[in-house]
């Protein structure tokens, strides 16, 4: 078994209980293609939670990964553009976010 790489990631949702409720609907049935993608580029296993507005994701890739690759694929895959153009009908970018920057990396600050 190769290396593993853990990534954590945070993100905000509009502050509004409808459209929040929305966002979790469409990932309890999240659309083929967007799930094949993810798991064709290397990523092993990923989990979102919530609290609040607040998302958190975390992100365990496999040694194929690269965000790099990912964020190439993802340009060029029409259904991966519609999800995540849904998406951000939901979410709201970060106050330190970049303009155009949706999940930022997080910092892990302590490992027992």
């Amino acid at each position: 078994m190769g290396q593993i790489n853990r990534y954590c990631f945070a993100l905000d949702l509009v502050e509004d209980e409808k459209l929040i409720q929305k966002y979790e609907t469409h990932h309890k049935k999240v659309w083929p293609e967007i799930l094949e993608s993810i798991k064709t580029s290397g990523i092993q296993q990923m989990e979102i939670y919530r609290i609040g507005n607040r998302l958190f994701m975390i992100m365990e890739t496999n040694e194929s990964f690269s965000f790099e690759k990912k964020n190439k694929a993802d340009a060029q895959n029409p259904k991966v553009q519609e999800w995540e153009k849904l998406m951000w009908t939901y979410q709201q970018a970060l106050p330190m976010a970049k303009p155009g920057e949706k999940w930022i990396m997080m910092d892990k600050i302590f490992e027992l």
